[in-house]
């Protein structure tokens, strides 16, 4: 039984680990990080998003949202639709400078993802995913003291 938590603990780490490096390491011509890419990617991705459904898709906290996207909005790559609603509701809308990194970063992405999926067919992909969101899932009721 321990085997098999250091070997899961180990592999998400390590496939966590090397995301964040490949994001960094992709973008350090544009000194984005891997926030940023995040960001930049769903809200190329979405017809119309605001920050607090950033938070929810990005998995990431609301501060560290909050930080990236005042970072990407001083630096030009986005704006936000309106100023009456307050910053977190705001729809945001990316900017030409922020389209062509956004297409940049879905262009690397499907990339990343061709590269890694050469090993498998696409039975075992789709089986690899189902598995790992039973796996989410379960964590997440742990986690949440459902269990």
């Amino acid at each position: 039984m321990n085997k098999r938590f250091e070997t899961f603990t180990v592999l998400i780490n390590r496939i966590n680990r090397n995301i964040r490096k490949i994001k960094n390491q992709e973008m350090a011509e544009y000194n984005l990080r891997s926030p940023h890419i995040s960001c930049l990617y769903y809200i190329y991705k979405s017809s119309t998003i605001t920050a607090a459904d950033l938070c929810e898709k990005c998995e990431e906290d609301k501060a560290t949202v909050s930080r990236s996207l005042d970072f990407l909005e001083n630096k030009g790559y986005l704006t936000r639709e309106s100023k009456f609603l307050k910053r977190y509701k705001s729809p945001l809308v990316l900017t030409e400078k922020g389209k062509e990194i956004a297409k940049k970063v879905d262009e690397k992405v499907s990339r990343v993802l061709e590269l890694i999926s050469t090993e498998l067919s696409e039975e075992e992909r789709l089986e690899f995913y189902r598995s790992l969101s039973l796996i989410s899932t379960g964590l997440d009721k742990i986690a949440n003291g459902a269990v």
